[in-house]
């Protein structure tokens, strides 16, 4: 029988797109009130350059940007920020005059040294339940030395961009772990 053991914080990044730089900001502002300064934002990918699918919702054009924050969190808060960002969607669908039905989407989920976890509402053969209504899924594991795709990896996740910008979150989170335990050690 193994000794149950509470699994070290990870990093809380927040994958967000939108129809303008608006409610991007207006995004990022909620988050940051909420979960603290953002540690690094990924430089800007276009979502709508790997499909179309969110056309319809949100608009052609669709700027989008990954921010991961300093303060760690629990994997077992991940479920209760997506409901939190959910409400942000909606709030925002609510109050922007932009004439989009969805002027903003945010994707919340977390870096561990092996694997990102990404939020979703939606069940799937590949999504474990958490709760409130949230799963989760591996969306890519880290193995010899680079992320590695899985059958269901969205086409943004498995570029070179996105993958550079989580290998530097996940150095930073290796760093923070190993200066943690070499404080514990003395």
């Amino acid at each position: 029988m193994g000794d149950i053991r509470k699994p070290a914080s990870v990093l809380l990044i927040i994958a967000a797109f939108a129809s303008d730089e608006d409610s991007l900001a207006w995004g990022k502002a909620r988050a940051e009130s909420e979960f603290g300064p953002i540690w690094r934002e990924s430089p800007t990918f276009y979502f709508n350059e790997f499909t179309d699918y969110y056309q319809n919702e949100m608009g052609p054009v669709l700027p989008k940007r990954i921010w991961a924050f300093e303060r760690r969190i629990g994997m077992d808060d991940l479920a209760p920020i997506k409901v939190k960002t959910n409400a942000w969607e909606a709030q925002r669908a609510a109050e922007c005059p932009g004439g989009v039905p969805r002027p903003l989407n945010l994707d919340p989920g977390y870096i561990d040294l092996g694997k990102l976890i990404l939020a979703s509402t939606k069940d799937h053969l590949h999504r474990i339940y958490l709760k409130e209504g949230i799963f989760a899924e591996t969306t890519l594991y880290y193995s010899q030395k680079a992320w590695q795709k899985l059958p269901w990896t969205y086409p943004d996740y498995q570029s070179a961009g996105y993958q550079a910008f989580l290998t530097e979150c996940r150095d930073h989170l290796r760093q923070l772990r190993r200066s943690e335990a070499a404080r514990h050690d003395t």
